[in-house]
């Protein structure tokens, strides 16, 4: 099986936030701390995590790729061009095309999601390194793109990593199955020879 694991990182559309709201007058760091505000007064503050595919990812996907124009009509299938993707899509929530692993280890219930670095932390991966979801808005202004990046790469590691277990207790793979992917993670981290990978194969081992 191959298995595709994303994570993206976002930061204001601040040309956009600025028609939709009238806020011609502002610098884009005003623009964009307006547009936090109106986003924390309407979700309550929210739970938006990196792991949260179907709630944050892949919705800020759908509408980048609407304004982009980006086409993906395999993505968008539910059965019209094929099938099998009427029983097992990319869109549908309890379809394992794309499994969201906070929505489905909580049942489905939103009182019931966890953090990913809770999650990852908990099974002995090592969870947010440095930065958080909340500081990708000051790195970019920084200009610190790399680190962005580089931040984005662990959360997918410890989403893959959580993945691995979840596919273990739900016997999909063995065991040594299991390890044998960890092994493979370690493996590669040691070969890419990169700090912010090098510290997190060793968080990792501690």
């Amino acid at each position: 099986m191959n298995v595709f694991v994303f994570d993206i990182e976002t930061v204001p559309d601040v040309a956009s936030g600025r028609r939709l709201y009238g806020l011609e007058d502002l610098d884009d760091a005003n623009v964009a701390r307006a547009m936090f505000h109106r986003r924390a007064a309407e979700s309550g503050g929210s739970t938006m995590v990196s792991w949260n595919g179907s709630g944050f990812d892949l919705p800020v996907i759908h509408y980048r790729s609407l304004l982009h124009g980006v086409a993906a009509s395999r993505y968008w299938d539910t059965g019209t061009d094929d099938r099998d993707f009427k029983w097992n899509n990319y869109l549908s929530r309890y379809h394992e095309r794309h499994t969201d692993l906070m929505d489905v280890l909580a049942g489905y219930q939103p009182r019931a999601t966890a953090r990913l670095d809770e999650i990852a932390t908990m099974l002995g991966f090592p969870g947010k390194m440095g930065m958080s979801g909340a500081g990708v808005w000051d790195s970019y202004q920084a200009g610190d793109i790399e680190g962005i990046r580089n931040y984005c790469e662990t959360d997918v590691l410890n989403t893959y990593l959580v993945f691995q277990r979840f596919e273990l207790v739900r016997g999909h793979i063995t065991p040594a199955l299991y390890e044998q992917a960890c092994d493979q993670v370690r493996t590669a981290l040691g070969q890419e020879k990169k700090p912010h990978l090098d510290e997190f194969l060793k968080s990792w081992a501690e």
